[in-house]
C-alpha cells in the first residue's frame, strides 16, 4: 500500500495535500458553522482570476494573484445584508459566477486555454516542487498558529452567526468593537489559504477540502474539538486513499482526491442516518 511513496513527486503530493488538507478542514468547521459554504468557490475562482489577469498582462504572477483573494476578502468581510429577504450566500454565488466567467474569458486569450481551464478546476498537483512546499507551509503554518493562539476568538465569532439571538455571550461579542477586526483575520485567512492552495490543487479539490470534511465530521461529532479533530483525520484519509486510487489507477490526482471526500462523506452520511433511526427507534 505504501509502493507509490518511492516517487519522489507522489511523496511531494502527500506533503502538501496534508498540509493544505489540515488547515482547510479546520477552517471548513468555521465556514460551514458559519453559513458561507460559496465563500471558498468565490476566493478561489477569485484567485483564479488574479493568476489569469496576471498571465494576461505578463507580470504580476505572485503578487496580483494575492492582490485579487486579499480583496475578495477584505469585500466579503464587509458585505451586510440587512434585507431578510436576501442572502450573504446569494451576493456570494454571484461573485463566484462573475468572476468564473470572467477567468474564462481571459484563460480563452492564452494558448492552452482548454488545458488552463482544466488546471484551474483541478490543479497539477502531482507537479508540486520543495520550493512551493515550503511557501505553503509557511503560509499554511503562520494561518494554523494564529487559530490556535485565538482559537476562543474566532470560535466565538462563527457562534454568533450559528446563534443569533440564543447565545447572550455571542451577542455581547457582536456588539464589541473589535467584532470587525476579528472577522477581517478570518477572511483574511481564508483568502490567504485559498490563494495558495488553488495554485497547487485547484478550485474544486480546494473547495472539497474545506467542505466535505467539516460537513462530515458535524454529522458525527457534537463538540468544537471532536468536530476539529474528525474533520482533519477525514481530510489526512481523503490525502492519502486520494493519491493511492490515482497512482494505481490511473487517475487524474485532483478528481481522485475529489471523489474520495465525496465516499467519506457518504459514509459519515450513512452513518449519520443509521445513528437517527436508531434514536427514533429507542
Amino acid at each position: 500500500m505504501f509502493e507509490m511513496f518511492q516517487l519522489s513527486f507522489i511523496v511531494q503530493a502527500f506533503i502538501v495535500s496534508i498540509i493544505i488538507g489540515v488547515v482547510l478542514s479546520y477552517l471548513g468547521v468555521h465556514v460551514v458553522g458559519r453559513g458561507i459554504v460559496f465563500v471558498d468557490l468565490a476566493l478561489g475562482q477569485i484567485s483564479s482570476l488574479g493568476v489569469a489577469f496576471s498571465d494576461y498582462v505578463g507580470h504580476g504572477q505572485t503578487i496580483i494573484p494575492i492582490a485579487f483573494a486579499l480583496g475578495g476578502a477584505l469585500l466579503m468581510s464587509l458585505i451586510t445584508i440587512s434585507d431578510k429577504r436576501l442572502k450573504l450566500e446569494a451576493v456570494i454565488g454571484i461573485i463566484y459566477a462573475v468572476a468564473s466567467a470572467a477567468t474564462v474569458m481571459l484563460i480563452s486569450k492564452t494558448p492552452h486555454g482548454d488545458s488552463d481551464i482544466q488546471e484551474v478546476l483541478f490543479g497539477n498537483i502531482l507537479s508540486v516542487n520543495w520550493g512551493q512546499i515550503r511557501i505553503v507551509g509557511i503560509i499554511f503554518g503562520i494561518i494554523g498558529a494564529v487559530h490556535l493562539i485565538f482559537h476562543k476568538k474566532f470560535f466565538l465569532l462563527t457562534e454568533t452567526f450559528e446563534n443569533h439571538e440564543s447565545s447572550v455571550a455571542a451577542n455581547i461579542f457582536r456588539e464589541n468593537k473589535w467584532f470587525k477586526f476579528w472577522n477581517f483575520i478570518f477572511y483574511i485567512s481564508i483568502g490567504l489559504a485559498i490563494v495558495f492552495a488553488v495554485r497547487t490543487s485547484g478550485v474544486i479539490p480546494v473547495f472539497s477540502f474545506l467542505i466535505i470534511p467539516s460537513v462530515a465530521a458535524i454529522m458525527l461529532c457534537k463538540s468544537n474539538l471532536y468536530i476539529t479533530i474528525a474533520a482533519i483525520i477525514m481530510s489526512l484519509l481523503a490525502a492519502y486513499f486520494g493519491l493511492y486510487v490515482s497512482y494505481h489507477y490511473d487517475f487524474p490526482a485532483g478528481s481522485s482526491l475529489v471523489v474520495v471526500l465525496g465516499g467519506i462523506f457518504v459514509i459519515a452520511s450513512v452513518v449519520y442516518l443509521l445513528r437517527g433511526k436508531k434514536k427514533a427507534a429507542e
